[in-house]
């Protein structure tokens, strides 16, 4: 080696050949170290100072050793592992052969690593003493100017990443646009559901453009700090209700608004549940219908942006997060600070998407370990909790709701089934379980014939079904060909059952329009009794079941049921406003009539 090269002639044999040695040539008589003349000794102590010296340069004045080694000995290794480039396919290693032949390759191999060790020595200790060289100043100036570079060169990788999305093929898919209907009634009222909604995007668009709501009163905008500062939930929101009514000038407008406008980039609180099904969701509907690589671009991005939500001890997300920081929290009236089921288990079926459409497998990861914590856990009656701690994996208080709280958990367990070709058998298991458990422990029947879902609290039921929860008739028609045991007519008429509940609740009241909860106790069947359930707030559960029941039943009563509620929106003039709520409704008013 290069340093028993160094010291051999110091401390090698004193019969040795050369001048020192007793030898030919020799004129000195041999002597061991013991023998050294002072000034020899000297020279001794100074090759041995100066070679401490260098090893303790590298080990305290080289910027990162550990790396600078792995890049000279692990070159070759990291190389191999390294996968190729997209749409590359990298030639097969060859096959080990035989030692012979190999020496000389090895030997050039191992000068070559020298060199770059002495150049890399050399140059990290230049490096060095040109550091201490510096002014402090100059030093934190230098600081500043990497820390920068660093973030440019993370910020152009997460571009460049974007920009090298996998190449899909687009397939558009059937039924996206429908053809006009055969009977003048129906397409009558199909042109005056486009007409109502035509007038609210124009008012939106007039009042309020790239704000994310229009208040219709004060016809001014509105920016829920649901959002944080991220703007425009009304026009992704719309996207596909633009697409599916042919609203061709107006998809477009708002596609450039997505294009030039859309900034994820800011430095705020937002809640992950609705940022997910307004925006990542709206982004992704968009892009399966219109195939527009700015829909699928900035639904990457974004889901990037969500991931240091589920950066918690079990993988369950936070419900907040700062969007710019990563830092994450919960609702401070959420159970001691639990997660809320029907937010995070409300994500799968975007996640999963995501995956698809980036090729990055992080995202679908993340949304299958809550399954797996979900899972893990008792489950009182075989009913799931609306809390969760995500810190110690255990359930909150034991509340229980197909309502709010606990909604669309429900909903996207069976459509995760029917999204993967109902391949998803976990899905489907998960789901079928959870609506035995529902039907045993919470649907009841009011002494009217009513079918209704009550919350559970504790053991004790509470006999009160919200508005949110009237999604859940569609919900029981959509899963009914996949039910255990002959079940499937069981299901449907289930939901017809909730169906016909929840249009009672609209029906009961003065001006024909559902409140937000009511109750079946105290001799009322289907009618808010209490003033803070008193309100309507554009929800589309009711009419999202009347959607689903015409669907697979064709009875007409559902689509008579949902152009009541047209007729009643219209004559209150809820049309002349744009809530982001009245998107869904117009859609479904508008699919009824497909």
């Amino acid at each position: 080696s290069p340093v028993s090269g160094l010291l051999l002639p110091l401390f090698g044999s004193p019969a040795g050949p050369g001048p020192l040695g007793g030898g030919p040539g020799g004129g000195r008589k041999a002597s061991g170290p013991s023998a050294f003349r002072l000034t020899e000794k000297f020279v001794l102590l100074l090759v041995f100072s100066a070679f401490i010296t260098l090893c303790f340069g590298a080990i305290f004045f080289l910027p990162d050793s550990s790396k600078l080694l792995s890049g000279v000995f692990f070159h070759s290794s990291t190389a191999l592992q390294q996968p190729p480039p997209r749409g590359e396919q990298r030639a097969p290693a060859p096959e080990a052969g035989p030692a012979a032949g190999s020496s000389g390759s090895a030997g050039e191999a191992a000068a070559e690593n020298l060199a770059k060790i002495r150049e890399d020595h050399e140059r990290a200790l230049r490096e060095a003493k040109e550091t201490l060289q510096k002014l402090p100043e100059e030093i934190r100036r230098d600081i500043r100017q990497d820390k920068e570079k660093l973030l440019q060169d993370r910020r152009g990788r997460k571009e460049a990443g974007a920009a090298g999305l996998p190449s899909l093929l687009f397939r558009k898919p059937v039924g996206a646009v429908g053809q006009e209907p055969a009977d003048p009634n129906v397409r009558q009222k199909r042109a005056k559901i486009k007409e109502m909604m035509k007038h609210s995007w124009d008012n939106y668009k007039r009042y309020a453009w790239g704000l994310n709501e229009l208040k219709p009163i004060s016809k001014q905008g509105h920016s829920s700090n649901l959002f944080g500062n991220i703007q425009g939930a009304t026009i992704v929101d719309a996207l596909d209700t633009l697409y599916i009514m042919e609203m061709k000038d107006e998809f477009k407008e708002a596609k450039e608004w997505v294009e030039k406008n859309l900034d994820f980039s800011v430095n705020a609180e937002i809640s992950v549940f609705e940022v997910n099904i307004r925006f990542l969701g709206g982004l992704l509907s968009a892009y399966y219908l219109s195939g527009e690589e700015i829909f699928r671009k900035k639904a990457v991005e974004l889901g990037e942006k969500l991931l240091p939500a589920f950066n918690t001890p079990t993988g369950i997300p936070w419900a907040l997060l700062n969007i710019k920081s990563g830092i994450g929290r919960n609702w401070p009236w959420a159970s001691g600070g639990s997660s809320i089921l029907a937010e995070f288990g409300t994500l799968h079926l975007e996640f999963i998407h995501l995956s698809h459409l980036s090729g990055n497998p992080v995202f679908a990861e993340k949304v299958m370990n809550i399954r797996k914590v979900l899972n893990r856990l008792d489950k009182p009656e075989g009913l799931y909790p609306n809390y969760l701690n995500p810190s110690s994996g255990q359930w909150g208080q034991h509340h229980v709701s197909v309502g709010g709280l606990g909604d669309s958990f429900y909903e996207y367990l069976i459509k995760a089934w029917l999204m993967s070709d109902k391949t998803d058998e976990e899905g489907k298991k998960m789901y079928y379980d959870a609506v035995q458990s529902i039907e045993t422990h919470l649907i009841r029947k009011s002494s009217g014939g009513l079918t209704y879902i009550a919350e559970w609290k504790g053991g004790l039921l509470e006999h009160k079904m919200g508005h949110l929860t009237c999604f859940a008739g569609g919900m029981f028609a959509l899963g009914a060909d996949g039910a255990p045991n002959g079940k499937t007519g069981h299901h449907i008429e289930l939901g017809a059952e909730i169906a016909r509940t929840c249009h009672e609740s609209y029906d009961r009241t003065s001006v024909k329009l559902g409140p937000e909860a009511f109750r079946f106790d105290g001799g009322v069947e289907a009618i808010a009794t209490r003033q803070n359930e008193k309100y309507y707030i554009l929800r589309p559960e009711v009419i999202e079941t009347y959607m689903y029941m015409w669907r697979f039943t064709h009875d007409p009563k559902y689509r008579q049921w949902g152009w009541e509620a047209v007729e009643v929106t219209h004559f209150v003039g809820l049309s002349g406003g744009f809530l982001v709520c009245l998107v869904e409704r117009e859609f479904s008013y508008y699919n009824l009539l497909s």
